[in-house]
């Protein structure tokens, strides 16, 4: 294809982009034009054939295809309305790869999806890398806070891991050496840096509780604030338990640190190219 020609497709496919239930999609009626079709029913053959792989992929048909209608105007300038799909992304993706690859149409078009829906893959697991790091940046805060509180109330250091590694025995019903070890974390490292964002809420969450409750109680000691924090941590797992979630079956995720750089990485270059652009 020509560079005018792969331009146009592209602001073409751009301009009919609408929203239906806040999801970002494209209208059937309007797409099959675009690939190279003159009859909407040869083009719903195509759309069934996509609907077939959408469920061979495991994936929610009734969401990738929303069936709706459209009123057209008739050459009489009356109005009709007609059936309509709204398809998300990945389902013009899946029409694309279904459809006549001898068009060119076609061949633009799983070009475009398959980058947009690769985009859209990047851009979530950027979203669940950053949401890790703070949860852990969370974390690191709420225990230097808690460190205080029971500093003030007679737990120096030592005393304080000593509660960390109760809690954590509670919470994952391993000892923390042990879930170190199972997990392929180093022994000079946080096991927090290498737990997922679930486990290191669930960490946040019971450190916060023992925080408030050392405090609203008025404890003192390490005897009484390690239990308050063993029940804290078992509470906690009860809640994950009840649904479902076991904390000490859940994989070791990468080091956390790695991560972080990863994302300070990608932002520096993104920051680089916006400054030689302008």
């Amino acid at each position: 294809m020509k560079s005018e020609e792969i331009k146009e497709l592209f602001k073409q496919f751009e301009s009919i982009v609408c929203e239906y239930n806040k999801v970002e999609c494209w209208s059937a009626r309007e797409l099959y034009p675009l690939l190279g079709y003159s009859q909407w029913r040869n083009f719903l053959s195509i759309i069934e054939k996509a609907k077939a792989a959408c469920k061979n992929a495991g994936e929610n048909i009734a969401y990738h295809f929303a069936d709706v209608s459209k009123m057209v105007v008739l050459g009489s300038g009356a109005e009709r309305e007609v059936d309509n799909i709204f398809l998300t992304r990945y389902a013009c993706y899946l029409v694309a790869q279904n459809g006549d690859s001898r068009k060119q149409e076609i061949a633009f078009a799983q070009n475009y999806f398959a980058i947009q829906t690769r985009r859209a893959e990047l851009v979530e697991q950027r979203l669940i890398e950053y949401e890790r790091v703070q949860a852990r940046t969370k974390l690191a805060e709420t225990e230097k806070l808690l460190s205080g509180v029971l500093y003030e109330r007679g737990v120096d250091n030592q005393g304080f891991a000593i509660i960390r590694s109760k809690g954590d025995k509670a919470l994952f019903h391993i000892d923390t050496k042990m879930l170190k070890r199972k997990l392929g974390v180093p022994d000079s490292r946080p096991l927090a840096d290498f737990l997922p964002t679930i486990s290191i809420k669930a960490k946040d969450f019971a450190a916060e509780m023992t925080s408030v409750n050392v405090q609203q109680k008025d404890l003192y000691g390490q005897t009484a604030i390690e239990n308050e924090h063993v029940d804290n941590n078992v509470a906690v797992r009860d809640m994950l338990v009840g649904r479902g979630i076991f904390p000490e079956q859940i994989s070791a995720n990468e080091d956390i640190k790695k991560v972080e750089r990863r994302l300070k990485g990608e932002e520096k270059k993104l920051n680089g190219s916006s400054k030689t652009k302008r």
